[in-house]
């Protein structure tokens, strides 16, 4: 894990609000993904920076035991263009700690790396908290997916 600044950027994607109770997020958030696999959302996200996927957790009620959005798209130079159904969000530069999940997919390799986020002692911010899927994530049985967790300086 490291510290690091991220500048501001734009996001273009599809959402769903959801919460940890009661595992509600280990059903929408899959549900989500099946969306944006199924209906080609990415090709249809105008003014795309590069073909990174992020996964942003935002909008947070209170904490991660609380209700939160979560926004499946991708970074974008403009929202002037947001397509019907489609949502689009802009987040602050921040500090943020990197951690990297390694491993299966299928074996639960970025929910366990959020596990011990959560159970990790860290001053977070609730603002947004993200995943990338990027060229690393591209194999299931052997991904890399860097998550960045907003945290107060």
């Amino acid at each position: 894990m490291k510290k690091i600044k991220i500048d501001a950027f734009h996001v273009i994607g599809i959402s769903v609000r959801t919460t940890n109770e009661n595992e509600q997020a280990a059903k929408d958030i899959p549900a989500l993904w099946g969306k944006f696999m199924s209906e080609g959302i990415q090709a249809k996200i105008p003014n795309k920076i590069d073909a990174e996927v992020l996964s942003i957790y935002t909008n947070y009620e209170s904490d991660y035991t609380k209700p939160y959005d979560t926004i499946l798209g991708c970074k974008v130079s403009s929202l002037d263009t947001i397509p019907e159904g489609m949502v689009a969000q802009s987040f602050d530069e921040s500090t943020y700690l990197e951690y990297v999940s390694k491993g299966d997919m299928n074996q639960g390799v970025v929910y366990n790396t959020w596990l011990k986020i959560w159970e990790a002692n860290i001053d977070r911010k609730y603002t947004a908290d993200f995943e990338v899927y990027g060229e690393k994530a591209q194999n299931p049985s052997n991904i890399e997916v860097p998550i960045y967790v907003a945290v107060n300086e």
